[in-house]
């Protein structure tokens, strides 16, 4: 089957999504509120990057969470509308203290809902940002096929998400130990299983959390051209690594940071043609 026959969306849980996050909310903010090793060292920086905002420009942050990123990115001086379906990710963010407050506007809203979207003002953004939320939402089309009525002429979608050539639940973290005749060697890696196609499975995002969470497993082309039939063009993107001279508090053997030649997330950019 072609990336063409395939549908990015699984509606079937979109009401399933919601209540999982409404439930997990306050333990995720609890455990990563603050920041973690995938934040601080692979997906905000990049994400920083791959956005390269100015001054004032105006922000639509999709699944915002508790507000972290939007918050990081209103001490760059840009202005925000950070929207969320969970009531209480929204409530949590609201409570945080930040001295940018003033220019974070948060609503809770559906991203898989284009009419609520449209409400927010068309051509209004300079710029949008989903950070580490597509692989959590069960509809994408809905979101993706309204952005180029929210964003102004130019305007650019910067997403992150778990890379899923390396990290789905079709891939299994592997080690091996190996004599290289003077020394052991210790590796770890990565097997796939399943790759091509779109599925849905339940998982883990921290170890410890009360109930399992939904992800959608979407390939690279299909993640990619779902953007290019509204008008969009892939104008950046970045796998980033864990780097070498960085000590992680990990002590866990199969672990990302044991594999630093490999992407556990994937950002990209696209611009509105």
């Amino acid at each position: 089957m072609t990336t063409e026959e395939l549908s990015p969306d699984f509606p079937e849980y979109d009401s399933q999504t919601a209540e999982v996050w409404d439930t997990l909310a306050g333990w995720w903010d609890d455990k990563i509120g603050d920041g973690n090793e995938f934040q601080d060292y692979l997906i905000e920086p990049a994400t920083e990057r791959l956005l390269a905002l100015k001054p004032d420009e105006m922000v639509l942050d999709i699944a915002c969470g508790a507000g972290r990123f939007a918050r990081r990115i209103a001490v760059l001086g840009a202005r925000i509308v950070a929207i969320d379906h969970s009531e209480m990710f929204i409530r949590q963010a609201r409570e945080r203290y930040t001295k940018n407050a003033e220019r974070i506007t948060y609503r809770v809203l559906s991203a898989i809902d284009p009419e609520a979207l449209l409400s927010l003002g068309e051509k209004r953004f300079d710029a949008a940002v989903c950070t580490m939320a597509l692989m959590d939402m069960s509809s994408i089309e809905p979101l993706i096929s309204t952005l180029p009525k929210l964003l102004k002429n130019g305007g650019r979608f910067v997403f992150s998400v778990l890379h899923p050539a390396f990290n789905s639940g079709a891939t299994r973290l592997v080690a091996e130990e190996f004599d290289t005749g003077d020394k052991l060697v210790f590796r770890a890696g990565v097997t796939v299983t399943d790759y091509a196609e779109p599925f849905h499975h339940m998982g883990v995002g921290i170890p410890g959390q009360p109930m399992p969470q939904h992800y959608f497993h979407r390939p690279i082309s299909l993640l990619f051209n779902t953007c290019f039939k509204q008008g969009f063009v892939l104008d950046g993107i970045e796998e980033p690594t864990f780097p070498d001279d960085v000590e992680l508090k990990s002590g866990m053997p199969l672990s990302f940071g044991n594999m630093r030649a490999i992407p556990p997330v994937l950002v990209a950019r696209m611009v509105l043609k």
